[in-house]
């Protein structure tokens, strides 16, 4: 099967608007998460990473919905460069989301045209037309796991020939909605998230859109790779995860197969690493049980909250940028190890010559998605 190479990408969160703006800020450790007080979207207090959009005079030129507008704001920055033609039939746009427009449903009238308004097709047109792309987009929404899964739909998709270049792009919004439900599971950290850390004490979530721009044509070959990817399921609970870790580990030795590698040609694992309980304990198994304990490990999740459906694709970004740094970057708010298996959580800004780099996500439903990359 052909190579798929990465062309372009870009993220676009409350701390940057360009992939190189959010590396640089996680570097010197800022994180996007404050305490807030908006009772548009919760009744007290909550820590979160959500954008101003007052602020951002750009961003309120768009039209359509906040949520569209954050797609076209991040596919716009991530094709500036990168010499693609969206026109042509060779060229399919996938958008992974967990919530699209749901939002709507707290502000605007229930009439005949809300169903259609929300449905999670109708914003992937909006933005499909915005830019000119030809074919129909495709929706990815798998909980957790949709950044991650839209990377590997557009990987298969391109290898099947049927296409040259995916154009993948993520996003969610945080809305009434959204909180309430994590809320109802106190799942909701009442601190800024400490993923893997003894005393984490549940989510914080935040709000992104990221795109990652892929195709098949070698001109690409000396960009990063997409090496391999799997998913897998528990089917265990429809909300919380696999106890033993068997099924991540599952997905992740897949992956290392259909790559032709083993745990030790691994430099870095970017873990989902929520900061609740149950997620951090699950996932430290499945490291273990992989073989992959003494890999560092690091949870983004400290920068940007749970961006949800932009998760996958937002923390796929900083790690390729990792490895073409040769920079690991600390797990922000982890202090003292939390779970029982002892993998290799990081703590300090570290220098290390890096060539591959291992993704995982898990979700509601039992959901596991795994993506390896190679410079």
């Amino acid at each position: 099967m052909p190579a798929v190479y990465i062309v372009a990408d870009n993220i676009y969160s409350p701390i940057g608007t360009t992939t190189s703006q959010n590396f640089e800020r996680i570097k010197q450790g800022i994180s996007g998460i404050q305490k807030h007080s908006n009772k548009t979207i919760s009744d007290t207090d909550f820590q979160a990473s959500l954008f101003n959009y007052k602020e951002n005079e750009e961003f309120n030129t768009l039209s359509n919905s906040k949520f569209e507008r954050l797609l076209i704001a991040s596919v716009e920055a991530a094709l500036k460069d990168a010499g693609v033609d969206v026109t042509s039939e060779k060229t399919i746009l996938i958008v992974s989301t967990t919530k699209g427009n749901v939002s709507l449903l707290e502000t605007n009238p229930n009439d005949a045209g809300l169903k259609n308004r929300v449905a999670l097709h109708t914003s992937a047109k909006i933005v499909a037309r915005h830019f000119g792309f030809v074919n129909q987009p495709l929706v990815v929404s798998n909980a957790c796991i949709s950044g991650i899964m839209a990377i590997l739909t557009g990987v298969r998709l391109l290898q099947s020939g049927r296409y040259e270049t995916a154009v993948v792009v993520g996003a969610d919004e945080i809305s009434k909605f959204v909180l309430s439900g994590f809320q109802s599971f106190n799942a909701i950290s009442e601190e800024p998230c400490k993923p893997f850390d003894q005393n984490r004490t549940g989510i914080t979530l935040g709000e992104g859109a990221a795109t990652i721009v892929l195709s098949t044509d070698v001109k690409y070959a000396d960009r990063i790779k997409v090496l391999g990817g799997a998913v897998s399921n528990d089917a265990n609970h429809i909300s919380a995860p696999s106890r033993t870790g068997e099924e991540l580990s599952e997905a992740i030795d897949r992956t290392l197969s259909m790559a032709g590698l083993k745990p030790e040609d691994i430099d870095l694992i970017s873990a989902h690493g929520t900061a609740t309980s149950y997620n951090d304990e699950m996932e430290a198994k499945a490291i273990a049980l992989a073989g992959l304990e003494t890999v560092p490990t690091n949870s983004l999740k400290g920068y940007y909250g749970h961006t949800l459906g932009a998760a996958g694709l937002i923390e796929s970004i900083i790690s390729i940028q990792s490895i073409k740094q040769n920079i690991i970057l600390p797990t922000l708010g982890f202090e003292t190890l939390g779970v029982s298996n002892p993998i290799n959580i990081c703590t300090t800004l570290t220098t290390k010559r890096m060539k591959t780099c291992l993704k995982t996500a898990s979700g509601f439903g039992g959901c596991n998605a795994v993506v390896l990359f190679s410079k």
